[in-house]
C-alpha cells in the first residue's frame, strides 16, 4: 500500500505519487491528507499512511493526449489476452490486421495478447486463424491521469469520477 491518490484542490485526480512523496507534500503544507490506509508509516510512529492526499493550492493542468504504448495497451485490455480471455502480466501486443500486410500500428489495431494465440494467430487476421476477439480496440475516452488510475484500490473509486 505505498501507492497514494493525489488530487487537485478541486478533487480532481491530478495522479498518483509514493506514500514518501506524499509525506513531503504534506510537510511541507502542500497538501493535506483526505483518507488513510490502516497501517501505519513504521513501528515506531503513530502517523498512518496517506491513501488520498489533496493539494492545498489548484494546479492548473493542461489536457493531455493519452500516449499509445504497450502499458496503456495492457492496462485498456485489462492485462487479459484478447482471443482466449487469459489473465496475465506476460502478454505480448498484437497488430489484429498483420503489420506485414499493411496494419497499422495504433489503438484500433492493436490488442493484448498471450504468447500462445499470438503465434497461432501468426501473419493472419483473426477471421483467417479462426479466432474471435473478445473486445473491439478503440482509443480510451476521457482523461488521461483517469485512464491512468481508474483500476486502483477501490478506496480511491468515489474520486474518480469520468
Amino acid at each position: 500500500m505505498d501507492r497514494v491518490l493525489l488530487l487537485n484542490a478541486s478533487y480532481e485526480p491530478l495522479n498518483i505519487c509514493s506514500w514518501k512523496r506524499a509525506i513531503v507534500l504534506m510537510l511541507k503544507g502542500k497538501a493535506e491528507t483526505i483518507e488513510n490506509y490502516e497501517t501505519y508509516i513504521n513501528d515506531n510512529t503513530a502517523m498512518p499512511t496517506p491513501s488520498v492526499i489533496k493539494l492545498t493550492q489548484y494546479v492548473a493542468v493542461p489536457y493531455r493526449e493519452l500516449p499509445f504504448s504497450k502499458k496503456n495497451i495492457l492496462i485498456r485490455d485489462k492485462y487479459t489476452c484478447q482471443y482466449c480471455g487469459k489473465k496475465s502480466s506476460y502478454l505480448t501486443l498484437d497488430h489484429v490486421f498483420p503489420k506485414s500486410r499493411g496494419g497499422a500500428t495504433s489503438w484500433e489495431n492493436i490488442v493484448a495478447a498471450c504468447p500462445k494465440c499470438n503465434c497461432k494467430k501468426a501473419n493472419k487476421t483473426p477471421k483467417e486463424a479462426g479466432m474471435k476477439l473478445l473486445n473491439e480496440p478503440k482509443k480510451p475516452k476521457g482523461k488521461y491521469n483517469y485512464f491512468l488510475i481508474k483500476n486502483s484500490y477501490e478506496q480511491w473509486n468515489k474520486y474518480l469520477v469520468s
